[in-house]
């Protein structure tokens, strides 16, 4: 099993400096729909200059270099134990090279471990088993605190909202997250929201989503009718980039359904804010590519 450490500090560099294109072209599209001299206009072209700049300068493309979040499907036979000592060491690494901010805080002692490590949860990994002759797949996530901070969970039915057990009643929710968010998460966002689950479960899929490439709809026709409208009327709402006003407060809506217990009925917001950090890392056996 070879040593993937250093191919994990440029993924984590990559991830962190250099904002996927479907974001960054999202975004130009939205300028547009901005008046020219607005607040919102000048948030939004504040905002593709610090995406140009993080790029050339392999600089955080915010300070708050966020939650890592990573995917980790191995092929059978690989050492998963081993494969999290790797993103570990890579992660301590690239603290050092100022890819990543020191942000893990010890919750109980408020001490700042220094090297974006902290228990076995920080950062955070997840494994998949896959055949042996796949590749491994490694996505990473960098969720910042302020989007973190206006995720919003549902338990349904929610009277003081008129909502009830169904896609309306889901529909009445998400804007209300929307709503109270007002631009705090750093927006335009991304919605990612599941449907069904457990309390936790339902948190855990809401994040998922969002590793889809912006504009990839549900397969389900209604859920992504859903996804489109729910996009629009957050636009409606006139709230704006960085809560500036104008017309630009979500870029993009995903939606996922999960089963549920009939007792519960939860509905999990995930706001992601406009910097939509998510990187793939691809190996197959000396060659490594990064998406």
């Amino acid at each position: 099993m070879r040593d993937l450490t250093n191919e994990l500090v440029e993924f984590i560099r990559r991830t962190s400096t250099d904002l996927p294109r479907d974001v960054e072209e999202r975004l130009k599209a939205a300028v547009e729909k901005e008046a020219p001299g607005s607040a919102a206009r000048g948030a939004m072209e504040t905002i593709l200059k610090n995406i140009e700049m993080s790029r050339a300068n392999s600089t955080p493309i915010c300070q708050d270099t966020g939650t890592p979040i990573f995917y980790v499907h191995y092929p059978e036979g690989w050492s998963t134990r081993k494969l999290r000592q790797m993103i570990r060491d890579a992660m301590e690494i690239a603290t050092k090279k100022s890819y990543m901010r020191p942000n893990a805080v010890d919750a109980i002692y408020d001490q700042n471990s220094g090297n974006n490590l902290g228990g076995d949860d920080f950062p955070y990994i997840h494994f998949e088993e896959v055949d042996a002759d796949q590749p491994l797949t490694i996505e990473l996530m960098l969720k910042g605190g302020g989007c973190e901070n206006v995720g919003r969970q549902y338990s349904l039915p929610a009277n003081d909202l008129g909502a009830g057990r169904d896609l309306a009643g889901v529909r009445k929710v998400a804007l209300d997250a929307v709503q109270k968010a007002q631009g705090q998460g750093c927006a335009p966002g991304i919605l990612g929201i599941a449907i069904g689950g457990d309390r936790g479960s339902s948190y855990v899929k809401s994040k998922e989503i969002l590793f889809g490439k912006i504009g990839e709809r549900n397969a389900d026709p209604e859920i992504a009718a859903l996804e489109e409208r729910l996009t629009d009327e957050s636009n409606q709402m006139g709230i704006g980039p960085m809560g500036f006003g104008g017309q630009t407060t979500v870029i993009d809506t995903k939606i996922t359904g999960m089963h549920r217990l009939p007792a519960s009925y939860f509905v999990s917001v995930s706001y992601m804010c406009w910097a939509y950090r998510r990187r793939k890392m691809t190996v197959m056996g000396d060659e490594v590519v990064y998406d």
